[in-house]
């Protein structure tokens, strides 16, 4: 450790949404920065294996760090996609409740009017004119909602902390933490830097990272629980609204259905423990009847595997759980447990560790 002080003000682990946000963020304040990331490119776990949705903010309770980094990292996201090209359309999303569901449609209404959003409440009569291939007792269209091109946007963060001075280093895996004399010393693939701060935007690998730092995670609940989702592809016909949900439940959103920015339809994610990127074809029939709930002429011979994803739950019954961004020990922030809506949220989480720092 040289007396001259640090190789760098910070170092942020992990090359994902909310690592290079963090970066961009953090290098713009002035801070000489390096991202370190395990993988050989950037974004190639969680940030590229979701549905690309921009979510409004709708689901989760008031106060909580996860309602509020949604709300205000969708608008940055807006914001942020229009100034850099990012491919995004703002398209609405479309919720969808049977006859059992309504009451609870109806709450989810009403705390979204208190969050600030734009809601129109659908009848079952102008769901049919205005959406004929869809059944359902009532629906809620959500005007914020949209989707992005979630690669382009890795990219263009990227872009952004390079041209503010960050580092981005690929293919280096962190091995150790510790520090010592205000310093942290990061070991990552037999190199060694020293830091004033350490990010850990790790993602599925945030709880391991803060072991190596000497945290408990078990006692502070951050250990990280494995979901794997799997999405299929939907050919042929389609509903008018580009994003199609039912009624959230069983550690997730719902199998739900998104219009890409390719044009693709997706239906998914289902929500299971484990991990792994095989998509299970045996799950066909499985998102055949999870989709006609809601969509009864859907063929089952237009859906095909496609992808699967990999959530970092922090409850090992995948349930709701909100966001951790906290800083122990000194100079040690840890993101953890950043799931969906995590690229929504990933600029206003920045800004956040950004406040943290300076």
């Amino acid at each position: 450790m040289s007396s001259a002080g640090p190789d760098v003000d910070a170092i942020v682990i992990g090359a994902g949404a909310i690592g290079l946000a963090c970066a961009h963020a953090l290098a713009s304040s002035g801070l000489d920065v390096c991202v370190v990331e395990r993988h050989g490119r950037v974004g190639s776990e969680i940030s590229s294996r979701n549905s690309g949705v921009i979510h409004a903010g709708i689901h989760g309770a008031m106060g909580t760090l996860k309602s509020e980094a949604c709300i205000a990292g969708r608008r940055r996201l807006y914001e942020w996609c229009a100034k850099r090209g990012v491919p995004h359309r703002q398209t609405g999303k479309l919720i969808v409740a049977r006859d059992d569901e309504v009451e609870a449609l109806e709450a989810l209404a009403a705390r979204a009017e208190q969050k600030g959003l734009c809601v129109d409440r659908v009848g079952a009569t102008q769901l049919a004119r205005d959406e004929p291939l869809l059944r359902a007792a009532a629906a809620l269209e959500v005007t914020e909602s949209g989707v992005v091109d979630a690669h382009a946007f890795v990219e263009s963060l990227r872009r952004a902390a390079l041209d503010e001075g960050a580092q981005v280093v690929l293919g280096h895996a962190v091995t150790g933490l510790s520090r010592r004399g205000g310093l942290w010393r990061v070991d990552m693939s037999g190199e060694t830097s020293t830091t004033r701060w350490v990010v850990n935007a790790a993602g599925l690998a945030a709880d391991m990272v803060a072991e190596l730092a000497g945290v408990d995670v078990d006692a502070r609940g951050w250990r990280v629980h494995p979901w794997k989702g799997d999405y299929f592809r939907i050919d042929g016909g389609r509903p008018e609204h580009a994003l199609v949900y039912p009624m959230p439940g069983g550690g997730g959103l719902g199998v739900h259905l998104t219009r890409d920015m390719s044009g693709r339809l997706l239906a998914g994610p289902d929500a299971n423990p484990g991990d792994g990127y095989a998509v299970d074809e045996k799950k066909r029939e499985v998102f055949v009847e999870a989709v006609r709930r809601y969509w009864p002429s859907v063929q089952a011979d237009a859906f095909s595997a496609d992808f699967a994803g990999i959530r970092p739950k922090l409850r090992a019954d995948g349930c709701w759980a909100d966001f951790v961004v906290e800083q122990d020990p000194p100079g040690l922030i840890h993101l953890i447990g950043i799931e969906s809506p995590g690229l929504t949220a990933s600029l206003a989480l920045a800004a956040l560790v950004q406040r943290m720092v300076a």
